[in-house]
């Protein structure tokens, strides 16, 4: 990379500890999704009987791996393109890890930030792949290619439109059912069921972002879903997800797939109200931050919910 643009440390602030910025560079509040979605998919397995606590944690790391390398590459190119403003320095800011435009590492540097992230998390996979074979390494390829062209050239399918499903499929789908596998080296119609409210709520935090940043992306060439269809669908398009986990998991209680305790996901469904009520009228940029704080509140406890009943049916034989 020969990309040297570098803005200097704003006089005043304190430079952070190294662990510290690097930790803002991952947005480590975003690691917690794949997280959850692994663990979903591991407790699933539970259900069925089939753990082990090893292959969870190289599932789990290598999936965190994976989130963090994407946001770090993300942020280089939203960077480079000039679609990430430097004025979004509010501490509620939950949008981009903004260490580039405060001064605290420069662009290349967050590549390669993001490029050794993703690195790591394709040795914890290729572990994963000598252990449970070539359907691993299917959805590990997917998973990295995913990763990195998110935002990176030349595919940058997020400046395409397709963001919502990318992440839709592999922080859905692809984390819970290959969770699964590697835990009982086959897929189930309950994994691929409780994979669904996982893809919806994951998909929604990212469409929480896009609309805040609707207007922003629209006049630097960012053509993400919410810019293609309208502020006004866009947020239809959220309340469809949010609403969309919930009866994805009603659907599997009643199909008997998913256990009758998963019902008690209903707990969450404040923290949706509140997300769909921050971004509808007038909203101001620190209306949406909030918004995208509540979508990651709402994924998190959702599948912490779910994961809670799993492990119960499982546990009293439900």
């Amino acid at each position: 990379m020969n990309e040297s643009t570098s803005v200097s440390l704003q006089h005043g602030v304190s430079r952070p500890g190294l662990i510290a910025i690097w930790l803002q560079a991952s947005r480590a509040w975003t690691l917690a999704m794949p997280f959850m979605s692994v663990s979903v998919g591991t407790a699933a397995a539970f259900r069925d009987k089939f753990f082990s606590p090893l292959t969870y944690l190289a599932a789990a790391l290598g999936a965190v791996a994976l989130q963090a390398g994407a946001n770090m590459v993300n942020d280089y190119y939203d960077f480079i393109n000039g679609t990430d403003s430097a004025d979004w320095n509010a501490p509620e800011n939950f949008g981009p890890g903004l260490v580039i435009q405060r001064g605290l590492l420069r662009p290349e540097q967050v590549w390669w930030g993001g490029i050794v992230a993703l690195v790591v998390g394709s040795i914890f996979g290729l572990l994963l792949v000598a252990e449970c074979g070539w359907p691993v390494l299917a959805l590990g390829l997917v998973g990295v290619a995913g990763a990195y062209f998110y935002t990176g050239s030349p595919l940058q399918l997020a400046y395409h439109g397709l963001g919502d499903l990318m992440v839709f499929t592999l922080m859905g789908p692809g984390y819970v059912l290959g969770a699964y596998y590697v835990q009982a080296l086959k897929f189930s119609t309950s994994a691929l069921v409780a994979s669904l409210p996982m893809g919806f709520l994951c998909s929604g935090v990212l469409q929480a972002n896009n609309l805040r940043d609707i207007e922003n992306d629209r006049a630097h060439g960012k053509r993400t879903f919410a810019v293609l269809i309208g502020r006004r669908a866009a947020i239809i398009e959220l309340i469809s997800s949010d609403l969309g986990a919930y009866l994805a998991v009603i659907a599997g209680v009643i199909a008997k797939v998913l256990p009758w305790l998963a019902l008690a996901v209903i707990v969450t469904a404040p923290r949706a109200i509140d997300q769909i009520r921050l971004v509808s009228g007038n909203a101001d940029a620190e209306s949406h931050n909030r918004a995208m704080n509540r979508s990651g509140q709402l994924q998190f406890e959702f599948g912490l919910v779910l994961v809670i009943a799993l492990v119960l049916a499982r546990s009293f034989g439900w």
